[in-house]
Formats: C-alpha cells, structure tokens, sequence
C-alpha cells in the first residue's frame, strides 16, 4: 500500500512523535510498503492530496494530532488513517471529558475539578497533596505533585515554575500514593500491566523518554487479581471511549487499599512507538514483533 506516516507537528512531543514515526515508517518499508514520511506542517491537507496515500499511519502525539483536528481533517480528505477516530479523540485528550464518560460507565477514576490557573495562587484547590496537569496534553507534560515540602509555596507563588505559568487552565485531582501501572490494549485484547519505576523523581515527561531514568517491569509484579482488574477497567475505557487500533491506559495504584486503590488517571488513543514505548514492550512480552506490530495496526485502519 501507499501509506503516509504523519509525524512531528509543533506539540510539546514533536521530538517523541519523530522518533515514533522513523520507527514506524522504517518498519513499513521492510513490509514491503510504499512509505512517504511527511513532517506535519500547516500545508499538510495539500500534501497529502499530492501524495494520496492508501492510508496515512497517524504518528503525531499531542495536539493536533491527537485531539481530533488531525481526525477530522482526514474524514474531510475520505483518507482512511490508523488509530482512533474524531470524537474518541476529542474526548479521550479531555482529561474531564474522560471522566464524565469513563466514571458513570464504572471505571473508577480520581475525583478533581477544573480551575482557572492563576486561582491557584490565591489558594490551593484541594488539600494538599494534589496533582495539578494540563486538561489537554499527554506524556505526563505540565504535571506537578503539590505537596507540603514543595518548592511552589503555600500558596503557590506566582513565580514559582509550573503549569500555571503555561496553560490557562488546570485539573486538580488528590494525588495517589503508591505504583504507576500502564496497560495497552491492541483491537479489543488488553496486552500486559507494566510497572513503571522511575530512578528519580516521579514519572514525568523526561522520565519517559529518557534511557535509564524509569525501570519498566513487564509484567509488574502486583497481585493476579490486580492485574487482571487494570486489564479489565483498559479494555473496559477502549471500547466505552470507542477507540480503534492501540489505546494505553494509564494507572495508579495504592497497594494499601487493594483493589480499591486502583485508579485510571488517563487513556491515550496514539501511543509512542519509540524504542522506549510502552506498546512495542508490551507486544514483545506477548510474542508480538515491532514490524508486526506496524502491520496489524495498519491493517486495521485498512
């Protein structure tokens, strides 16, 4: 097939979305494929009119590329493209959208409120210690853990380095204590639960991304009925939210409390697919190649 790999863009995760695309594109064309790496640019719809791709392998990580924008212009362009659709992903980029979807459906998600960023230097939005992270990005980016020991002040000064300083608006929600767990679910079968331990720190956007920083243990090593509830709740969130292709959602655990310290904080509907991505992991863990990986996703956007 003529595929086009959608990569790049102007996001906090350009640089991810890069790696992510060189991947997939070169796993393409040892598939036999017909590869057209495009760097997504504000004349992207001329360029992929030129190129007419069979299908446009969607490799962009946060916005626009993964909040329905990118979505909908392909709808418009009748250009078939990989992963989830428009609404799914205007919903599932929503960190409060998510909520009022996911929780009434009974996937049990942390209770938080939306507040005006410079709110929060009159006072704290929640006792403290809270979590304050963009309502619209990924990657764990403008993610700050307020705490009573915090550098930010009490209450946070407005000099203080943070979210508030970049976006407009914030999700308040009371920080779990306890383990990050991440599960990817590939067409409607949830893969594996990772743990993720960061070296340092908490599991932010560096951590991520950066070699050595977080250890991934997959599978984690939690109770056989704790694994198979965050398998439950992930495909659970892929179908309620309607997601196709590969989705991962994203855990917290608070092992004191069992089964009920088991929260979804997040799903992503275009996760990385980097050397240190979760999804390729976790399809390794199951017998799943990377190439191979590439083909099933794009065959099922096909």
């Amino acid at each position: 097939m003529k595929v086009a790999v959608l990569m790049g863009g102007w996001s906090n995760e350009r640089e991810v979305s890069l790696t992510s695309g060189k991947g997939i594109a070169d796993a393409l064309k040892r598939l036999g494929h017909d590869v057209y790496a495009v760097d997504m640019g504000r004349d992207v719809a001329a360029k992929l009119s030129e190129i007419k791709p069979d299908v446009v392998f969607n490799a962009l990580h946060g916005t626009p590329g993964e909040d329905g924008t990118v979505q909908g212009m392909l709808d418009v362009l009748g250009v078939k493209y990989t992963h989830s659709g428009l609404a799914t992903s205007v919903i599932a980029i929503d960190k409060e959208l998510t909520k009022r979807i996911l929780v009434p459906a009974g996937v049990r998600m942390p209770e938080g409120i939306v507040v005006d960023s410079a709110s929060v230097h009159d006072r704290d939005p929640l006792p403290r210690p809270y979590v304050l992270k963009p309502v619209n990005e990924g990657s764990s980016v403008g993610v700050a853990i307020v705490t009573d020991d915090s550098n930010y002040g009490q209450p946070i000064a407005a000099d203080a380095p943070g979210p508030w300083a970049q976006f407009e608006k914030l999700l308040a929600e009371p920080f779990i204590p306890g383990r990050e767990l991440t599960v990817a679910v590939m067409g409607d079968e949830p893969l594996a639960v990772t743990e993720l331990i960061p070296t340092r720190g908490f599991y932010d956007y560096d951590a991520k991304y950066t070699d050595g920083l977080t250890v991934h243990q997959c599978p984690a090593n939690i109770p056989e009925d704790v694994a198979a509830e965050a398998m439950a709740m992930a495909l659970k969130a892929h179908r309620v939210l309607g997601c196709k292709g590969v989705s991962r959602s994203d855990f917290r655990y608070d092992e004191s409390r069992g089964l009920a310290g088991l929260y979804l904080l997040e799903v992503n509907t275009q996760p990385g697919m980097t050397p240190l991505s979760l999804v390729p992991e976790q399809a390794k863990y199951r017998g799943i190649d990377y190439d191979t990986l590439v083909a099933r996703i794009l065959e099922d956007a096909a």
